[in-house]
């Protein structure tokens, strides 16, 4: 196994700005050295991965985005799709 150290914690910047991409490129650059900061790093990336999604498909649904911008829901695309092909 690795001898650990101490990583900085600015590589948690890494999956806050670009998401589960930035959580995978920082738990490979720091494993050897921080294994617990590595997996740290993932998961935070995996978690606001998820809630982007959580709140991309509430905003789809709730009719916000077809009022607002004229972009229609999830189930109106979903419905159009399914008739048109």
């Amino acid at each position: 196994m690795y001898p650990e150290k101490q990583r900085s914690n600015w590589w948690y910047t890494l999956p806050i700005l670009f998401g589960i991409i930035g959580g995978i490129i920082a738990y490979f650059a720091i494993r050897k050295d921080d294994r617990q900061k590595a997996k740290k790093c993932l998961y935070i990336g995996l978690v606001l991965f998820a809630i982007g999604i959580i709140v991309d498909l509430a905003v789809l649904t709730s009719g916000i985005a077809e009022e607002q911008f004229g972009v229609p829901g999830y189930w109106a695309a979903h419905v159009i799709s399914n008739v048109c092909f």
